[in-house]
């Protein structure tokens, strides 16, 4: 359940008169998160449950649907038609003239912008300033608890097992000789997930080159390459424990099925990483020196090192994404690129830092996860300094 009194004290210090929750046939996965929804509920009609700065809660529920809402404190008010509806909506928010919804100005952060412009409009008619909920959602949903960053060591301690065993794997089957598709290892490694009691949503990115040179690549059967001989081999790995509230750990590395790497790849891959690096760097000094940043400022700090280095036009998504309960979260991303992502870094949060280089004969992508405490930011797992040679 959400903590309302934590909630209160962060609209007081903000400014804000109250922070609006707003639904219909589960749209927004953000409130329900937030407020500990029961998740097996039908909710077909619209909802809004309204948490003031000050004084007790209130909710606007359809009467059909009258008991979605009461594992949440606070006043009910019900609804059959629109234009009841309609007329319950200043009484729901009384007292409030600035208030905070799912809402980004000019979709900037898309992540968040999950109420419907009719509903804003509805909203403004009433005389309401409707204002961004993004620095709230970060607060109350994207941050872990100390159990939940365990679990995230944990997920990661046996996920970096298994890549090395799926390295180790592509290599034993390119000395036999035998065939193994992209496909074949990306099930292998889904097996591995399973027996070590890891979930994830989607399967890992199984791929060589040329597919390496795709970021969101999907191995499927009819077309996935053989694993061979002097092929860059990516894999991008994501899971969490199968355990309730458990948060995710996300990696990509690259291996290469020879003795020694060629220079064409090396060369590539140390701007990969020096990139990461330097935008580690820059996380980790401004967190132990109190210096307040942002995502898209990390963002520029990767981009910039792979501009210098003449890649530019290469690098073409965002240098990483928050990490929660889904792979992509709800706090801030570092992304100055696909949107500007405007939001403060703030202890208890996690993101990867992931940049690449996609050229049209392969593409090397590296990424590590970045945990944010109160006076240190570190690295979680293990971190790839070279391209591993799999057959030396």
């Amino acid at each position: 359940m959400a903590d309302i009194k934590a909630i209160q004290a962060e609209l007081k210090a903000n400014k804000l008169d109250g922070w609006l929750f707003y639904d219909h046939h589960r749209r927004d996965p953000i409130a329900a998160h937030v407020l500990g929804l029961n998740g097996d509920l039908m909710m077909t009609r619209r909802w809004f449950y309204l948490i003031p700065a000050k004084g007790e809660p209130r909710k606007l529920i359809h009467r059909v649907e009258s008991k979605n809402l009461e594992s949440l404190p606070g006043k009910t008010l019900l609804y059959s038609g629109w234009e009841e509806l309609h007329r319950m909506l200043p009484k729901l928010l009384a007292g409030t003239r600035t208030i905070a919804m799912q809402y980004s100005p000019d979709n900037n952060i898309p992540y968040i912008g999950l109420v419907d412009a009719g509903t804003i409009e509805l909203l403004r008619k009433l005389k309401k300033k409707i204002v961004s909920s993004a620095d709230l959602v970060q607060k109350f949903e994207a941050t872990w608890t100390d159990a939940q960053l365990e679990m995230h060591l944990e997920a990661g301690r046996r996920i970096d097992r298994i890549r090395q065993e799926a390295f180790a794997r592509a290599a034993n089957f390119v000395r036999d000789g035998t065939p193994l598709k992209e496909n074949e290892l990306q099930a292998w490694i889904c097996g591995e997930f399973r027996d070590a009691r890891l979930v994830t949503a989607e399967p890992p990115i199984v791929a060589v080159q040329p597919n390496n040179g795709n970021p969101h690549y999907e191995p499927q059967a009819a077309a996935a390459l053989p694993i061979r001989a002097g092929d860059l081999l990516l894999l991008d790995m994501w899971a969490k424990l199968d355990a309730p509230d458990s948060v995710y750990y996300d990696i990509t590395w690259v291996g290469y099925l020879g003795e020694r790497v060629p220079d064409s790849y090396a060369n590539i891959f140390k701007i990969v990483r020096q990139a990461r690096d330097k935008a580690v760097e820059f996380v980790k000094d401004a967190v132990a020196h109190g210096r307040e940043i942002h995502g898209w400022e990390v963002d520029r700090v990767a981009r910039e090192s792979i501009r210098k280095a003449g890649y530019a036009k290469t690098f073409v998504h965002r240098t990483g994404h928050s990490i929660g309960r889904e792979v992509h979260g709800n706090g801030a991303n570092m992304d100055g690129l696909e949107t500007r992502d405007d939001r403060k870094i703030i202890p208890g949060t996690c993101f990867s830092v992931e940049p690449g280089i996609y050229l049209p004969e392969f593409g090397i992508r590296s990424e590590v996860n970045v945990f944010v405490g109160k006076r240190e930011a570190r690295v979680t797992g293990a971190v790839q300094t070279e391209i591993l040679a799999l057959l030396r």
